[in-house]
């Protein structure tokens, strides 16, 4: 049996990598991406099957979207605290299972706005759950690897699960598509449990580091005012600032242009996005330890200005779906290196779920305001004028994240100029 370095210092052996790898990859596989699939499902049903109007829907979006900034900080250190990791994702299916029934069987105001609530809370954790989960059994050197397969297969999953939306959405009564969610949840029960909780460094799954023995959690001063994670928390919020409203910007481009193709291009603009993303979760598992993290974050990040540049070259809707999949390189790479860059910023601090909610709320808030702003820029001035404005919050991320953030990959120069490109190309003086 393959063990890790722990054995014999009170931790548990590592069992075998297909024992753990198998159930981890259809965790993955079936992870439901709440707010990318659901939720504007939910929408949609609400509108057309419902016959809600726009306050009332509007509403919900609103609430729910403050419950899950907020939630989200909450959840991460309450993540922290619980020594059975499968416990926390075993709640968030459960819940998830039972918002998405309430929805079905109660389609009225308040049921439905106490279901998206929990929608939101809960979505915003089943990543960073899957992550701190991946932690606890992998060990440092094998977790760049991981993270990147555990991306990869998230995206996978992501476009089969909106394939299948379509197509129950199609052939079945309105309802049906929210019962996808407690069957996928029941498999990914039975997954997560064919995993023994023996596997589990709870330690390491809480960011306590290798070998640390047992000892209280860093408070949160040391979070607060730890740079690298303030730098990238500031970059990750400019980024979803900058990113949050370009699908739905195309979205009202395409609707003008095709109103009757509108929803049929727009579910294209997803599923290529993420069909996109699945490479770049394998380049950030083959790519992050040889080359660092800073690389592929300067990568990621510089797609977006280009992304939202590009739009203003041409109004065709095939350009227009074409420029949107873009949206597979920058937010695919940070999707994939963010648990990893947390990982190396928070490890021996025990705070690494606390860490990654303080970061999704960042990261939530920047999206909100960022509708706000498009919406009204749009309405003001066009959508050139909303466009250039994305633009211009991306490129003041990427600089931020070149000037400012180290690289955080352990064993590697932390800064200084060049130092990112150097990773890459070693030649480099």
């Amino acid at each position: 049996m393959e063990q890790d370095s722990s054995e014999g210092d009170g931790r548990p052996p590592a069992p075998r990598r297909k024992s753990i790898s198998k159930p981890l990859d259809l965790l993955n596989f079936l992870l439901i991406d709440v707010n990318g699939a659901i939720k504007p499902y939910l929408n949609v049903y609400l509108y057309v099957h419902r016959g809600w109007d726009d306050a009332s829907v509007g509403l919900v979006s609103t609430v729910s979207g403050i419950v899950g900034i907020v939630a989200q900080t909450p959840i991460g250190t309450a993540i922290d605290a619980v020594r059975d990791k499968r416990v926390i994702l075993l709640g968030a299916l459960v819940a998830l299972s039972l918002a998405t029934l309430l929805v079905a069987l109660f389609p009225q105001f308040w049921p439905v706005l106490a279901a998206s609530c929990v929608l939101a809370a809960v979505g915003g954790m089943l990543s960073p759950a899957i992550a701190t989960l991946t932690l606890g059994l992998f060990p440092a050197d094998r977790i760049a690897r991981r993270f990147g397969r555990n991306a990869a297969l998230e995206r996978s999953g992501n476009v089969a699960i909106a394939v299948l939306i379509g197509l129950v959405g199609w052939l079945f009564p309105d309802r049906a598509v929210f019962l996808l969610v407690p069957a996928c949840a029941i498999v990914s029960a039975a997954a997560l449990y064919s995993i023994p909780r023996g596997a589990i460094d709870a330690r390491r799954a809480r960011g306590g580091g290798e070998g640390d023995g047992e000892k209280a959690p860093a408070g949160w001063r040391t979070l607060l005012t730890c740079r690298p994670l303030m730098i990238f928390a500031a970059c990750v919020g400019l980024f979803h600032f900058a990113n949050a409203p370009l699908l739905t910007l195309v979205a009202q481009e395409i609707g003008q242009a095709r109103p009757d193709w509108s929803s049929v291009i727009v579910s294209v603009c997803i599923v290529g996005a993420q069909a996109v993303m699945v490479p770049m979760g394998l380049i950030v598992g083959r790519r992050a330890e040889r080359w660092g993290r800073k690389p592929l974050l300067v990568i990621g990040f510089a797609a977006l200005p280009v992304r939202a540049l590009l739009y203003l070259v041409w109004r065709d809707p095939y350009w227009l779906i074409a420029v949107q999949c873009l949206d597979g390189v920058g937010a695919g790479l940070l999707s994939a290196m963010k648990p990893l860059v947390m990982a190396d910023i928070t490890r021996g601090t025990g705070r690494y779920n606390a860490a990654h909610g303080l970061i999704g709320t960042v990261q939530g808030a920047g999206a909100s305001l960022s509708f706000v702003i498009a919406g009204t820029l749009v309405q003001q001035a066009g959508f050139d004028a909303a466009y250039l404005a994305c633009a211009a919050a991306a490129a003041v991320a990427l600089g931020v994240l070149v000037t400012l953030m180290p690289e955080t990959a352990p064993g590697r120069p932390r800064s200084g100029p060049g130092a990112w490109l150097r990773a890459v190309r070693p030649g480099v003086a």
